[in-house]
Parts: structure tokens; C-alpha cells; sequence
């Protein structure tokens, strides 16, 4: 270590508030500006390392990633391991792009093009009573569109009660910890939960086996690796997991935002609306080349990543000691790149607070003037998997729902985003729908 390097220990530390889970990214941008871009706090009864900004996510996802872990962050540190299995998201090194290489050509933007007629049908199946319902929470109805299109798109499987099950299981999954007083009862429960995902998944991959399929879950049935082995059923299972979760959780709860922010901006709605209009009409359903030229509700969608981003903090193991901003950091320690927090930095997005689409628009592009500032979907060679598949949904979903109804918020709700692994608005979003008349009706 030279000398002009701190050691570990002088790196500030820091105290988490009450209300840290409900204020993530805005409390930790206080602390960048308190202390700059490293500071940490003992965790999980371990020793956490924060890494905020731009260049701080330059380091963990490109320059540096290599002195990282997933397994121990992910896999360890926040528990992914333990609740879905060693999938994609939990794997490190050779094995990690392996596995990752067997998965991407269902990934790419041209693959979509097998996506979105199921996409649009299942988004126009679930929000069709929307207008005599009256009123619906967009956060619970989102989680069933988006869950009900990842099972499909990525197993096979169609809507009915086999995905509600499925939808029940992962939903109960990912809340268990908010519900349980004890590790013996989230054991119990765990284990209860395993067994159930366990007896829905097994019977599919022995379907593939005898009659293999070009999705996902086909794809890992038919995969050999390295050594020119069959991929054990865990292993798939672990896989399907991570990818049934990562394919509906984050799109579920951006979604359900950009919709609010939809009834909170007048002329952004208008705007997102006439492009609508303009590029599929006013009833028909949007194919992969008119969602690809929606330009103004990329931009929208952008900064609904940028607000409200599906995973507020990072989590990686450190595997090899490293110095950033003139600290230095061992070996077993852990690491979070705050990605609530680099959005909400006023010297990187101009007035932060404000949801504003036009700031990644020319002349502006602050996510361009300065690259991993807006790191929603991660970045580097490691970026999510799912990008395309997500952006895509949700362009799907914001057009149909966009064109069909006027949205309008229940007013006096609370509304919160609420972060533990991942987000969520704590208490719903509650939107009034009544059917467009006239041209876009």
C-alpha cells in the first residue's frame, strides 16, 4: 500500500437512519457529499464498503469488476443463494459466461420479435376490465402482467392457475423476510416453498428432456458444459429461479412508477400519447419495430429508471484488495455500488428531485456526458441479461394501457418506495382508468 494511500480503517463510517429503507438513494447521496465517495458500516455483522457515483460504478462493473464477486454479493451477502439457488446471477468467473453464452441469443433485441405478440396479448388480456373496475393498483396488476409474460416467454408455460401458483410462490419468496420472526420459521417456510417450486418445475424439465423447446428452459435442458455434462436439474432450476425473478420484480414495480408519474405530468402524457398515436394508432397492439421507434417514451422510461431504480445498492464480495478515492480495501470485505444513490446526484442529473425525461434528450444526454451515471439495469459486460426483454415490456404495456385509458392517481395515498433487495411501492399505486373516447379510444 503506498503511502499515500489510508489504510481501511480511516474510511468514514457511517449510521443508518430509521427511515433508510424508504429514503435509500437520497440519504446515501448525503453521505457522498458528507464524506465523498467511500464510506462504510458494519452489516450482517460484517464490515460493508459504499461506493457512490459514476466513476465509483466505472470501478465495480468495468475496470476493476475482476476483484469482485456476484457470488459472495449476491449469492452470499443478500441471500440469493439460500432462497432461489446458485443461478446466473450468483455465478463468478469462467463458469458465470459459460452459462451466461448458452442464454444470450434469447436475449438479444432481435429475439424480442418472438416476444411481444404474447406480450401484447397478455398486457391486453389483464388490463382489459381496468375501466369497469374503476380503480386499480398498478404495482399488483403490473406484477401479474409482467410475471404472467416472464413464465410464458421463459418456460413455456401459459396464464391460468400453474402461473398463479407460480407467481404466488416467488411473490411469498421475495416478502418472506418481512413476515418471519425467527431464522427457524424462515427455514420452515423456505423449505415449504422449495418443496412447492420444486414439484411445479421438476415435472416441466422432464417435459423438455423428452420434447425439448427453443425457450430458456429449453435451451438449459438441451445445454452440455464444459466438460460435456447435461446441466443437473438444480442447477436449471436455480437458473429459471433467478430468471423468472429478474424477469418480472424489476419490471413489476418500474412500471407501475412510470404509469404514476404518467398522471402527474400533463405534458408528458400528451406527448407520450401522440407518439402513441402517431407511430401504432389508436387500437392496434405495437410490433418490435414501432416499440424500437418509440424515441419520447424511451426517454420517459429512462428517467423512471433513473427515479425509481429497481435495486438501490449493489451487492459484491471483495476477492482482491483494491484502492479507490485514496483508501484502501481488503480482501473479505463486502462492497455495495449505490445505484439509488449516483441517480440522485445534483453535480451528474440537473435538480435530481425533479422527474424530468428531457435531461437524457439532445443537447442535454447527462447520462452520455458522463458514462455509468444511470446504472438501473447495471452496466459492463455483466449488464442485465434482461434489458431488452424489460424495456421492451413496458413499452408494450405503457401503450396499450396509455392509449386505452385516462389514468388519473387516487389522491391522499401514501406512496413510497420502499428498498430491501429490491423495490417496491410500499403501500401499491392506486390509479383511477376510464376508457379513452374519441381518437385514442
Amino acid at each position: 500500500m503506498s503511502a499515500d494511500v489510508k489504510p481501511f480503517e480511516r474510511i468514514p463510517v457511517i449510521d443508518l437512519p430509521e427511515d433508510y429503507s424508504t429514503r435509500t438513494g437520497a440519504f446515501l447521496a448525503e453521505m457522498y457529499r458528507a464524506h465523498g465517495p467511500i464510506f462504510r458500516r458494519r452489516e450482517f455483522g460484517v464490515d460493508v464498503v459504499y461506493l457512490v457515483g459514476p466513476e465509483a460504478n466505472r470501478f465495480v462493473l468495468l475496470s476493476d469488476r475482476l476483484k469482485f464477486s456476484h457470488h459472495q454479493g449476491w449469492g452470499q451477502l443478500f441471500g440469493a443463494e439460500r432462497m432461489f439457488g446458485d443461478g446466473l446471477l450468483t455465478m463468478d468467473g469462467p463458469e458465470h459466461d459459460a452459462h451466461r453464452h448458452l442464454m444470450n441469443p434469447a436475449f438479444t433485441i432481435s429475439y424480442m420479435d418472438r416476444y411481444v405478440p404474447l406480450m401484447n396479448r397478455i398486457i391486453r388480456e389483464r388490463i382489459a376490465d381496468w375501466g369497469e373496475r374503476g380503480e386499480v393498483d398498478v404495482y399488483a396488476e403490473a406484477r401479474k402482467i409482467t410475471f404472467d409474460v416472464a413464465a410464458e416467454a421463459l418456460t413455456g408455460l401459459r396464464a391460468g392457475p400453474e402461473v398463479d401458483h407460480f407467481r404466488d410462490i416467488f411473490s411469498q419468496m421475495l416478502t418472506l423476510g418481512l413476515f418471519v420472526t425467527s431464522e427457524e420459521e424462515w427455514q420452515t417456510r423456505s423449505a415449504a416453498l422449495h418443496a412447492e417450486l420444486d414439484a411445479l418445475l421438476r415435472p416441466k424439465i422432464a417435459e423438455r428432456r423428452a420434447h425439448p423447446t427453443d425457450d430458456i428452459l429449453g435451451l438449459l435442458v438441451t445445454a452440455r458444459d464444459a466438460s460435456g455434462q447435461p446441466l443437473s436439474d438444480e442447477r436449471i432450476i436455480a437458473h429459471a429461479n433467478i430468471l423468472l425473478v429478474a424477469g418480472h420484480e424489476t419490471s413489476t414495480s418500474l412500471s407501475a412508477w412510470l404509469l404514476y408519474q404518467l398522471t402527474q405530468q400533463p405534458a408528458v402524457t400528451q406527448r407520450a400519447l401522440d407518439e402513441q398515436l402517431a407511430l401504432v394508432g389508436p387500437t392496434a397492439e405495437p410490433t418490435l419495430d414501432e416499440i424500437k421507434r418509440m424515441r419520447y417514451l424511451d426517454l420517459v422510461l429512462l428517467e423512471a429508471e433513473r427515479f425509481y431504480p429497481p435495486v438501490a445498492n449493489g451487492p459484491r464480495g471483495v476477492v482482491e484488495d483494491f484502492e479507490f478515492a485514496g483508501y484502501h480495501v481488503p480482501a473479505g470485505t463486502y462492497a455495495l455500488y449505490s445505484i439509488a444513490a449516483s441517480h440522485q446526484l445534483p453535480e451528474v442529473f440537473e435538480h435530481p428531485e425533479v422527474f424530468d425525461p428531457e435531461r437524457f434528450a439532445p443537447p442535454r444526454e447527462e447520462h452520455k456526458r458522463t458514462p455509468y451515471a444511470l446504472v438501473g439495469f447495471g452496466g459492463g459486460p455483466r449488464v442485465c441479461i434482461g434489458i431488452n426483454f424489460a424495456k421492451v415490456e413496458i413499452k408494450a404495456l405503457v401503450s396499450q394501457a396509455l392509449r386505452r385509458y385516462e389514468l388519473e392517481a387516487v389522491p391522499d395515498q401514501t406512496l413510497v418506495q420502499f428498498y430491501q433487495v429490491t423495490a417496491m411501492p410500499l403501500y401499491g399505486i392506486r390509479l383511477r382508468a376510464r376508457e379513452r373516447v374519441g381518437e385514442a379510444g
